[in-house]
């Protein structure tokens, strides 16, 4: 079987947690580990996802995550939002600065 690995980087700017999962992970750029396979018997290439990790480096030991695809993206957009509230509120509001 013919697979393939991806891999990026994500930064949060918050603690954040997984689903399902109860230790919080400090903020900071973490590596995102995708795994796809070939799609066999086609009329063209293609891959189907099999696996998305978050990779976790701790004391001394670094950890792959098993993560699904929307739940990463949850937890980004949920960062994200957190984010720019956080910057909303230190804005200035327009009647002030008059």
């Amino acid at each position: 079987m013919n697979t393939r690995s991806t891999r990026s980087t994500v930064k949060f700017f918050h603690p954040f947690s997984l689903n399902g999962q109860s230790e919080v992970l400090p903020a900071g750029d973490y590596e995102v580990l995708v795994e796809e396979e070939l799609l066999q018997d086609m009329n063209f290439l293609g891959y189907r996802k099999t696996a998305t990790y978050l990779i976790v480096a701790g004391k001394g030991k670094t950890v792959m995550r098993e993560i699904s695809g929307n739940d990463l993206e949850a937890v980004l957009n949920r960062d994200r939002a957190a984010n720019d509230d956080r910057q909303n509120s230190k804005a200035a509001p327009a009647e002030d600065l008059k």
